[in-house]
């Protein structure tokens, strides 16, 4: 049985962290684990974390013991590349390559303990509804929406529109045309 895990985009370079990944290859998940504990480097956080969800997934989804697993792959890919420049002399430029890697890491187990089926979500059937049921729930909505509009239309005629700010005041709302217009809203006075 072999379960697997994946990290995508890890910001550091992949010639960096294979040092690290080379040394923890075909060893035991225990070993490995303490190994990386004591190698100093900053790709063996993340390695860490990803060998920790592999060992999660193969407790949770296929019910192994962690005793009886091993490294049995890990590969480093390199990913997308991100090209920044940094200036130079005489108004020149040279690249610099943020490079970018992935990695996969597979899991065996050193005694076959059989083909175990992963666990499986129970997804149910979906309801089917009749046509009848659509048209009054149809009928049901219109109505609603209906009363909506009528209790909107009661409430707008009583009321009366006030612009305190008279924002509104341009040529055609019903305000004083004593106002200067568009230079007095710039050059307002702010109190306060």
């Amino acid at each position: 049985m072999q379960v697997s895990a994946k990290l995508n985009n890890l910001k550091i370079s992949p010639r960096k962290v294979r040092l690290v990944v080379d040394v923890i290859r075909g060893m035991k998940v225990e070993k490995a684990l303490d190994q990386l504990k004591f190698i100093n480097k900053k790709s063996t956080h993340p390695i860490d974390k990803l060998l920790k969800s592999a060992i999660a997934n193969a407790e949770n989804n296929f019910e192994l013991k962690v005793d009886n697993l091993l490294v049995k792959e890990i590969r480093v890919d390199e990913g997308m590349t991100m090209k920044r420049s940094m200036p130079r002399a005489r108004g020149r430029a040279t690249v610099i390559r943020k490079r970018v890697s992935h990695v996969m890491i597979t899991l065996g187990e050193l005694v076959d303990s059989g083909e175990k089926k992963g666990k499986q979500t129970k997804i149910e059937a979906p309801i089917k509804l009749t046509g009848n049921v659509k048209e009054e729930g149809a009928a049901k909505v219109k109505a609603k929406e209906e009363e909506k509009i009528a209790k909107e239309d009661a409430d707008e005629k009583g009321k009366k529109i006030v612009d305190p700010r008279m924002e509104g005041h341009g040529k055609h709302s019903k305000v004083e045309k004593d106002s200067k217009g568009f230079v007095n809203k710039m050059f307002r006075r702010k109190s306060g």
